[in-house]
């Protein structure tokens, strides 16, 4: 199994440049959104650092980070070259680092969507658009800058009351951090309503993870562009001419049913950045780019 550089787990996310200083030019960093349990992730990008560096030719490590922007830090820093970027911590990289590509997606992530989940004592059953009677109950997002979580979900709440702020719509909204923790804060009760990323909810029904006679979903939202592979501009450059090309077709020829369940997605497919405009644009009116 390849290197995983575990010291970020438990330092703050400065201790990446630290890091960084030390590293072999040769070696090919990457990371991911923290968008579920740690542990989940280490477990999956494990094999994704194996895969790679069988495709590459070149030492490959994953990085783990605590938090959204600590990923699009750690690319801006070239602490990363490459990053499992959800839509809008993919655009807010891409930003930051001029020439950065989006290269691959899931199959699923350009037809995205959220789920709105709620503890059975709500009452609220699934339905073809948001009840009514979510105004002035609790609410959790994920991350402040997850396009599944916080983004997209507060795009079609603002569309279904008027351009209502949720914190005006809601008698509490929070920010779990990450799809995991809004799922087990809802099973808890200690929020009615959550906002979920469809594929974490759905693998974790499957697997068994959460009691849907406390918790379930009451809507789904309106598709969107998601979740993408973003390199930095300056690959070829570091790791010889080509290497983008390289990179892209491991993901596009990703083949191992195993592998791709991990994420879950059924194939990877080209990805570009203009794909990810309308995500760009609802950022925009939302005050979330800088």
């Amino acid at each position: 199994m390849r290197r995983i550089a575990l010291s970020s787990i438990f330092l703050p996310t400065i201790a990446l440049a630290l890091f960084a200083q030390g590293a072999a030019a040769e070696t090919f960093r990457f990371t991911a959104i923290p968008d579920e349990d740690q542990a989940r992730l280490v477990e999956r990008f494990a094999k994704v650092a194996d895969y790679l560096e069988e495709r590459l030719g070149v030492e490959v490590e994953y990085v783990p980070v605590k938090s959204y922007s600590a990923a699009v830090t750690a690319f801006r820093n070239d602490q990363v070259q490459l990053a499992w970027f959800g839509g809008l911590s993919g655009v807010q990289a891409r930003r930051l680092v001029p020439g950065s590509q989006a290269l691959a997606q899931g199959s699923e992530d350009n037809a995205f969507v959220s789920y709105f989940i709620a503890h059975e004592s709500t009452g609220l059953e699934r339905a073809d658009e948001l009840p009514d009677e979510i105004e002035g109950m609790s609410l959790t997002f994920g991350s402040r800058t997850s396009t599944s979580g916080r983004l997209m979900p507060e795009h079609f709440l603002r569309q279904r009351f008027d351009d209502a702020n949720p914190e005006d719509l809601f008698s509490r909204v929070g920010y779990s951090g990450d799809h995991s923790r809004t799922i087990a804060l809802v099973e808890a009760g200690t929020y009615d309503i959550g906002a979920v990323n469809y594929t974490v909810w759905e693998a974790a029904v499957e697997d068994g993870r959460v009691d849907t006679d406390k918790v379930g979903v009451i809507w789904a939202t309106p598709s969107y562009p998601d979740y993408n592979w973003t390199l930095r501009g300056d690959a070829d450059e570091r790791f010889g001419e080509g290497f983008s090309d390289k990179v892209q077709a491991a993901f596009l020829e990703m083949e191992d049913p195993e592998l791709l369940a991990t994420f879950p997605r059924e194939a990877f497919i080209p990805a570009d950045n203009d794909l990810y405009a309308p995500i760009e644009e609802v950022a925009e009116e939302l005050g979330l780019l800088r």
